[in-house]
C-alpha cells in the first residue's frame, strides 16, 4: 500500500479574457493545501498551447497536458457554465487524453449566474464517464450573482466533502491499479 499523498490534478477549464476560474482555482487549492493526505498541481488551460482542432500528430502541448493527466491520482475540475454548458477549451483538453483518465476519480468545482454551474458539471459527468473515471457525487458550486463568492462556510464544508471522498476514491483506485491492471 502507498501512503504517500494522493496527487491531485486542479484543472482550470476557463481561457476567456476576464475569467472568474483562476480566482476560483486558487481559493480551491488554498482550501485543499490543508490536507496532509494530498497534494495539488493546478493545470490551467490558459497555460496550454492546445489547437482548435485535433491534429492528426498531437503538438508539444497537447502531449505535456497528457503526461500531466497521466501522472495525476485525482482531478478537480474547476469550470464555469457558458450557455448551459461548460466551456470549448476544457473539452479540447480532456480530448488530448485518453488512457490517462481511466480508474481515477474526478471531482468538480463550478461557477455561473443562478444555476451556479451545474448544468455544465451534469455534462462533464457523461463525458467523464466513457472515460471511465469515477465522479464525485458532490461538488462545490458558486452563484455569481449573490456577491458572497468566497464568504460561506457551507462553501468550505463542500470542500471538505467533495475532497473527503475524492482521497477515499483516489487511494482506493491506486491500490487497485497497483494490484491489477485495469480492463475496460
Amino acid at each position: 500500500m502507498d501512503v504517500s499523498p494522493l496527487r491531485v490534478a486542479v484543472i482550470v477549464g476557463s481561457t476567456r479574457e476576464g475569467r472568474v476560474g483562476d480566482t476560483v482555482g486558487k481559493w480551491f487549492t488554498g482550501q485543499a493545501e490543508h490536507r496532509e493526505d494530498l497534494v495539488t498541481d493546478v493545470l490551467d488551460l490558459v497555460d496550454f498551447d492546445l489547437p482548435s482542432g485535433l491534429p492528426e500528430h498531437p503538438t508539444h502541448d497537447m502531449k505535456r497536458f497528457a503526461r500531466l493527466v497521466d501522472e495525476a491520482e485525482a482531478f478537480v475540475v474547476v469550470t464555469p457554465e457558458y450557455n448551459r454548458s461548460f466551456p470549448a477549451s476544457l473539452k479540447q483538453a480532456i480530448d488530448c487524453a485518453y488512457d490517462e483518465w481511466r480508474a481515477k476519480p474526478v471531482g468538480f468545482v463550478s461557477y455561473g449566474y443562478r444555476s451556479q454551474g451545474l448544468y455544465a458539471v451534469e455534462q462533464l459527468r457523461t463525458i467523464f464517464t466513457e472515460l471511465h473515471t469515477v465522479t464525485m457525487r458532490d461538488t462545490v458550486a458558486f452563484n455569481l450573482l449573490d456577491g458572497t463568492l468566497f464568504d460561506s462556510d457551507g462553501q468550505v464544508q463542500a470542500v471538505t466533502t467533495l475532497l473527503d471522498a475524492l482521497a477515499w476514491w483516489g487511494l482506493a483506485l491506486r491500490d487497485a491499479r497497483a494490484a491489477r491492471p485495469y480492463v475496460c
